[in-house]
């Protein structure tokens, strides 16, 4: 490689990564403990749950309650998101309906218990796996620009990945096997940043490539949607299978009875091993009504095998729009992949596990970058203002960084507490500390103290969850284990074994800073 080239891709790839550094940190550190997500609220709620993609719900019942207190005549309904077999995330469109009630025509957005039929607003049911899973694509900045800024990030992210690759060509195997902990700090570092970077390649160019694609696929696609689709984007989703077909309102009432239960079961009939994940109902009492349902078989089956039937509830007619037997399409097969690997949901806990390390892995090669970028320029040939400012610079990342793991031990400590915690309260009890300990750490302006004391107070907060959860429920994680409570069980154990590391970690550098 010239040298001009070498210099171009060093530029790209430092520039890029210093200005994402703190962004994606927290990307890839809500990221990672977002594979538990369903774990976390299920220790929250102090109820072990199966977590699986079908919906498991008496959907005649659900429509029966739903109808005395929502006026579903009219509106569309959408069964989706199944986060366990006690719930079901519910839609409710405005209905159609000219002469429906004010009622009839606000929109909805519930949660439903499975055997109450007791349902909850999306705020009230909001738990901390919901806050970090969000956090994770910054969707607490208002959308879209929360949503269009972890995807801008995710792409110049893969910028530094492949301008990575390109600096390191050469000596990539050479240099995965050299790590100099007793040289210069520089060394050190550098060592670090190069060989966590390449033993996390693949995971990260996944999660820059996927993670692109989720949040700005609409902005990617921007000059299509206005000369192809004429600036319609629902035209565009709908050719892409985010949407389903609209079928027009009759303003006829359904005389006829009906059974969405049957329809349901007959369409799991069709298939083997076929999971229903979704389940829409349109014009809802109308002689129009069309019932869609949607679903995939299972992953050890087959990986991307999608099907979809849609009921006409008039004439007792279905149409199956998608065999999951026949040849996945291609972009059927490339949006069921993007998901399935991004999420991790299909592997277990060993992939979920394997995940999160390679998750914080990445934090490491981040922050590791950020130390390069500041040992690099502290020279004593340059001007005492440039370098108070570089080092400015890096005590602003390093506080608002790794703050993130005593904030998000206390997050727990206090959703346990004070169970349910709420949307506005979760929000405050996360920002407010983190904001608090960043700005206490930026004023201290001590990295090895800012390393230290967050890594220690993490370890310490880590080691109050478990017995925080004990003392709250009774709950120990040896009786969990007992009671088959493996949800519960694994996030106390999750949170001992990370604090034993932080802490190793913690007594590493204070041992390190006496020398």
């Amino acid at each position: 490689m010239s040298n001009r080239n070498y210099n171009i891709f060093f530029n790209t790839h430092t520039i890029s990564g210093i200005v994402i550094s703190v962004v994606l940190y927290v990307i890839f550190f809500a990221g990672s403990f977002s594979f538990f997500k369903e774990d976390i609220a299920a220790w929250e709620r102090g109820k072990s749950t199966t977590v699986n993609n079908k919906i498991q719900l008496n959907f005649d019942q659900a429509l029966k309650v739903l109808d005395s207190s929502y006026e579903l005549h009219g509106r569309k309904i959408s069964f989706f998101n199944p986060q366990n077999e006690h719930s079901t995330a519910i839609s409710l469109e405005a209905s159609k309906e000219t002469l429906a009630s004010k009622k009839g025509k606000e929109s909805q957005y519930l949660i439903l218990n499975n055997s109450t039929y007791k349902t909850t607003t999306y705020e009230e049911s909001y738990n901390l796996g919901e806050f970090i899973y969000r956090l994770h694509f910054l969707a607490q900045i208002p959308y879209p620009y929360g949503y269009y800024l972890a995807g801008f990030i995710a792409l110049f992210f893969l910028f530094a990945i492949v301008t990575g690759v390109l600096l390191h060509w050469k000596k990539i195997i050479s240099n995965f096997y050299v790590f100099r902990p007793k040289e210069k700090l520089k060394i050190w570092w550098t060592d670090a940043h190069t060989s966590l970077g390449i033993l996390g390649l693949p995971f990260q160019f996944v999660y820059a490539v996927t993670g692109a694609f989720f949040m700005i696929k609409l902005v990617i696609v921007a000059p299509s949607v206005q000369f192809l689709y004429q600036g319609d984007q629902n035209k565009l989703y709908k050719e892409l299978g985010y949407y389903s077909d609209d079928y027009p309102f009759e303003y006829k009432t359904l005389t006829k009875t009906f059974s969405i239960n049957e329809i349901v079961t007959t369409t799991k009939k069709n298939w083997d091993d076929f999971n229903i994940t979704r389940v829409e109902i349109q014009n809802y009492g109308d002689t129009n009504m069309q019932v869609i349902v949607k679903g995939e078989t299972q992953y050890d089956k087959k990986f991307t095998g999608i099907g979809e039937v849609v009921f006409n509830v008039s004439t007792g007619k279905s149409v199956i729009k998608k065999n999951p037997l026949d040849k996945t399409s291609y972009l059927d097969g490339v949006k069921n992949i993007l998901y399935r690997i991004h999420f991790g949901d299909y592997g277990g806990y060993g992939l979920k596990i394997i995940s999160f390390v390679l998750g914080i892995l990445s934090c490491v090669v981040i922050i590791s970058g950020v130390m390069i970028w500041l040992v690099a320029r502290d020279k004593k040939n340059m001007p005492e203002k440039k370098r108070r400012f570089n080092e400015g610079v890096v005590h602003i990342y390093l506080a608002i960084c790794i703050s993130m793991l005593p904030v998000t031990a206390l997050s727990f400590i206090v959703a346990k507490i004070w169970f349910p915690l709420g949307q506005n309260n979760t929000y405050a009890v996360y920002f407010i500390s983190w904001l608090l300990l960043s700005i206490f750490f930026i004023l201290k302006k001590n990295n090895q103290f800012t390393n230290q004391f967050c890594l220690l107070s993490g370890s310490i907060l880590g080691f109050l969850i478990p017995i925080t959860n004990g003392i709250k429920t009774g709950n120990w994680f040896w009786i969990s284990y007992t009671n088959h409570q493996f949800q519960s069980f694994f996030i106390d154990v999750f949170w001992i074994v990370l604090s034993t590391i932080t802490l190793y970690a913690s007594y590493k550098l204070y041992t390190k800073q006496q020398n």
